[in-house]
């Protein structure tokens, strides 16, 4: 079945971030995938989480700086970033803030994406 989406939600989150999900659990009810549109201004950053989702980034304008395990990957413009269900990442925007696409499988929830000091 054919669905179109209007509009998205916006789901509440500290720091100037603002994620506005077109398809996923918040606005279309489907746990399978979320993709959400992200804006974050210059010099945000958030809690280092664990999600039990894999997240899928491509980022549009500025820079996503992702802190892993590994190092500090920067993702620039044109440019991708997967991180699998359960690794511990933190993410934060490059000087220039960050717009970026994210999809999530499944869905992401406030429930599985294991914040700390959450």
């Amino acid at each position: 079945m054919v669905r179109k989406i209007d509009s998205a939600t916006r789901i509440p989150v500290p720091g100037g971030k603002t994620i506005d999900e077109y398809v996923g659990l918040a606005n279309s009810g489907d746990p399978r995938i979320s993709i959400a549109y992200m804006k974050a201004p210059a010099g945000w950053d958030e809690p280092a989480q664990t999600p039990e989702f894999a997240e899928y980034t491509l980022v549009l304008k500025g820079a996503v700086i992702v802190e892993h395990d590994e190092g500090t990957t920067e993702v620039g413009v044109g440019q991708a970033f997967l991180c699998e269900p359960g690794e511990r990442i933190r993410y934060s925007s490059g000087p220039d803030g960050a717009e970026y696409i994210a999809v999530c499988l499944p869905a992401f929830s406030p429930e599985t994406v294991n914040r700390e000091g959450e």
